[in-house]
């Protein structure tokens, strides 16, 4: 355990979160996300794990260590579901309040459709798969940065 740390973020998930640099994107997914043949071509190149929990519970984790880019407008990207593209499922929602949490102001959770959001998780730096078994609990992030302290 470390002070101040979520107990959720684990050696490999801090590590992962650290090395990451301001652009590099993140999949948090949930249990039917083909996350290890789609981890298997990100940049870790290997499946990260927060199990047991939703994937609100395990964002919450990783926000509170992870500044989101304010350079871009899809900085935060939810699937579609297929079929209701305009429909945004209670899980979206939850993951919604705790973008909007960490933020500290409303933030756009941007749709993309499911083909073209599998295309978009093959380029990022990570896949963190969660314990969350609702349908579309999957999202991508992109890494902001943090300002220099105030001299």
């Amino acid at each position: 355990m470390l002070k101040t740390i979520d107990p959720l973020l684990n050696a490999d998930v801090l590590y992962a979160l650290r090395a990451m640099g301001h652009g590099d994107r993140l999949v948090v997914c949930d249990t039917n996300f083909p996350a290890d043949s789609i981890a298997r071509q990100t940049r870790l190149g290997y499946l990260l794990r927060i199990d047991n929990v939703s994937a609100a519970r395990a964002l919450r984790a990783v926000l509170s260590v992870l500044p989101l880019d304010t350079f871009v407008d899809d900085a935060a990207i939810r699937m579609e579901i297929v079929g209701s593209p305009q429909e945004v499922p209670p899980v979206q929602r939850e993951v919604q309040a705790e973008i909007d949490r960490a933020e500290g102001r409303a933030w756009t959770l941007v749709p993309v459709e499911r083909h073209a959001f599998y295309e978009k998780a093959k380029q990022a730096y990570c896949v963190i798969a969660t314990g969350e078994r609702r349908f579309y609990g999957c999202f991508l992030f992109t890494k902001g940065v943090i300002a220099p302290d105030a001299e």
